[in-house]
């Protein structure tokens, strides 16, 4: 029977989800969590090991002389030393598509807080303010309407294409980047430069893979060229922003707000930069973590476990 060891499924699966189509493949064992000293002790005699955000580097690799398969619990797959499972034959899957439509409706959950802040004005209502005041209305921030603004996206995939398609529905224009796609296949929408990008947007969405050339992409070279009433999303990965270059500019007021969902170390440190920079929004990396998602997720990876028993790996990344 196949050993099957999930170590940390207790962000995917809270208790919402069954784990049983997985525990119907084999032997399985699931945690919630798994120290980095634990990795070994748990996963040593496992042939399947699924991780989400545990490290499996060479030297844990080494270490593991049953395993045969690896699968990621999410899309991104940079917590897995590819090469050295590679070398010995073992497949890595990830879990590709999943999350597409809940971090686009993340973004515009981020962007339309910017533009009319709606959960700061409900609650000054609850606190009195409204009764007490001496006009019919009142509002704090810019109201901000996005017909007609102008919509960049770097990383023209399934994300930032779906991103785009709100973008549209808004009555926004789209210009998009992508370093491999030279053609949106949407005569309304242009593939641009990076320039362009960050000179000409009104609001950036973020949907690229974390690489050498995107780490730290947006940085104070990049926020300068942007409009001061610019804001910048990012759902994507936390190093593509230099925390600090960021926050410096939205407190010096070189842009006007930020939507961000990743940060470059998880779970932060307390005195990350932009919980205190001025109209920052940080959530607590959740733009994948509805329902829907989660449960194509974890369909996907009981899909892959089962291809691979069957001798046909899917969603193969090395």
């Amino acid at each position: 029977m196949v050993k099957i060891v999930v170590l940390d499924g207790g962000t995917l699966n809270p208790g919402d989800l069954s784990w049983g189509e997985l525990e119907a493949l084999g032997d399985c064992t699931i945690y919630d969590r798994t120290p980095a000293d634990l990795t070994v002790e748990r996963a040593k005699d496992a042939d399947v090991v699924f991780t989400n955000k545990v490290i499996l580097d060479r030297e844990v690799l080494d270490q593991l002389p049953n395993l045969k398969y690896i699968g990621v619990l999410a899309t991104g797959y940079n917590i897995v030393d590819i090469e050295a499972a590679r070398e010995r034959d073992i497949p890595v899957c990830n879990v590709p598509t999943y999350g597409t439509s809940s971090v686009s409706q993340m973004v515009f959950a981020h962007l339309l807080n910017l533009c009319q802040h709606v959960a700061y004005h409900a609650e000054t209502v609850t606190a009195g303010r409204w009764a007490n005041s001496d006009d019919w209305c009142y509002w704090d921030f810019p109201m901000i309407e996005l017909a007609g603004l102008t919509f960049g996206v770097v990383g023209y995939g399934r994300i930032g294409r779906a991103s785009a398609a709100l973008a549209k529905a808004f009555g926004m224009k789209v210009i998009a980047y992508d370093a491999f796609v030279q053609d949106s296949g949407e005569p309304e929408i242009d593939m641009v430069d990076l320039d362009t990008i960050f000179s000409e947007s009104d609001a950036i969405t973020f949907h690229c893979p974390l690489t050498p050339e995107t780490t730290k992409m947006v940085n104070s070279e990049r926020l300068a060229q942007m409009k001061k009433t610019a804001f910048v999303i990012n759902t994507s990965r936390g190093p593509v922003i230099d925390n600090k270059d960021l926050a410096d500019a939205l407190n010096a007021g070189v842009i006007a707000g930020a939507g961000i969902d990743v940060v470059e170390t998880e779970p932060p440190e307390p005195d990350n930069p932009l919980f205190t920079a001025k109209n920052c929004y940080v959530t607590p990396h959740i733009s994948w973590a509805t329902r829907s998602a989660r449960g194509r997720l974890m369909q996907t990876a009981v899909d892959g476990v089962a291809a691979f028993i069957a001798g046909k790996p899917i969603n193969v990344v090395n």
